[in-house]
């Protein structure tokens, strides 16, 4: 293998390394206090900032090409929903249902691109539900239902995650700039929208609502101050993994894009246990490996245009 090859797999595999891991300082500031949709709206809000002073021109492709609000919201609640999700629930459980997403994007390619699944494709969508019914299945639930508020959003991020593929490739022709921006200041749009609309609602606390005594610190600057590194640190590497997947993605073909890629399912399965926030029990496993498998054949092209309109 040359340097390219190598060096783009590498790129690849750290922004999956990245995705993988970014459910420990995701808590970390959960018990410091922050819930995982502030946290959000603001690593995202400092990673939009950074790219508006490296790229300004970024935002005047909207007015041309108005369908990147829909890559940006797409993008914004996939953020919103797998980081929640992670960080209040089961992580291997949850990356494992986040990765129903090449379910999901067949379905939306067959609706909105009219690509036709061939049969093959259908038997990787039954082995993929099949084993989703695995994952979620438990012994106090009679059917294979979500359990809780993160299987919900691990299973929602998933979706908007897939839609947010299809929006990438329907936008292809836009400037990168404005696809980053797009995505990026989704994730800070979003999340701070869906913070405030669940602060008023009273789901989630409000950013100082937990008694500072109670983090051991005694003002919210000392509080704050225990949040920046993560949020720095996590803005910082979500911008980094971004630039590697381009890199990488426009080196390697597809099929060894995705590959690599599902690496995230192993590096965030591994942490977890390794950590002692998962549990790997035979169900999961068994799921999982049906859920891996599926994602993995579908990282090929099996679809056929839909002449019909």
């Amino acid at each position: 293998m040359s340097t390219h090859p190598m060096l783009a797999v590498l790129a690849l595999v750290f922004n999956a390394l990245v995705w993988g891991l970014s459910w420990w300082p995701l808590r970390q500031l959960d018990a410091a206090g922050l819930h995982p949709l502030w946290a959000t709206a603001w690593v995202f809000t400092l990673a939009t900032l950074v790219l508006l002073l490296i790229s300004p021109s970024g935002w005047r492709s909207f007015r041309q090409h108005p369908q990147l609000w829909w890559l940006m919201a797409a993008s914004g609640l996939t953020n919103v929903g797998f980081n929640w999700a992670v960080t209040t629930g089961d992580v291997m459980r949850v990356v494992l249902l986040f990765y129903l997403m090449p379910t999901w994007s067949l379905l939306l390619a067959w609706w909105l691109l009219k690509e036709r699944p061939t049969q093959g494709a259908l038997a990787r969508l039954g082995l993929a539900l099949l084993g989703v019914a695995w994952v979620l299945k438990t012994s106090d639930s009679p059917w294979p239902l979500p359990q809780d508020l993160p299987d919900m959003l691990a299973l929602f991020a998933g979706f908007c995650f897939a839609l947010t593929n299809i929006w990438l490739l329907r936008l292809q022709h836009t400037p990168e700039s404005s696809r980053m921006m797009a995505m990026f200041g989704g994730g800070a749009l979003m999340a701070l929208a869906c913070a405030v609309l669940a602060t008023v609602a009273g789901v989630i606390p409000a950013v100082l609502a937990v008694p500072l005594e109670g983090l051991g610190v005694s003002t919210v600057a000392e509080a704050a101050a225990t949040w920046a590194p993560y949020v720095v640190g996590l803005s910082a590497a979500f911008l980094l993994s971004n630039y590697t997947l381009q890199y990488g993605a426009a080196l390697l073909s597809a099929h060894t894009t995705a590959m690599v890629m599902m690496s995230e399912v192993v590096f965030a399965s591994v942490s977890s246990v390794a950590l002692g926030t998962s549990a790997l029990t035979w169900r999961v496993g068994l799921g999982g490996g049906m859920i891996v498998l599926a994602a993995l054949l579908a990282s090929q092209t099996h679809t056929s245009k839909d002449a019909s309109p």
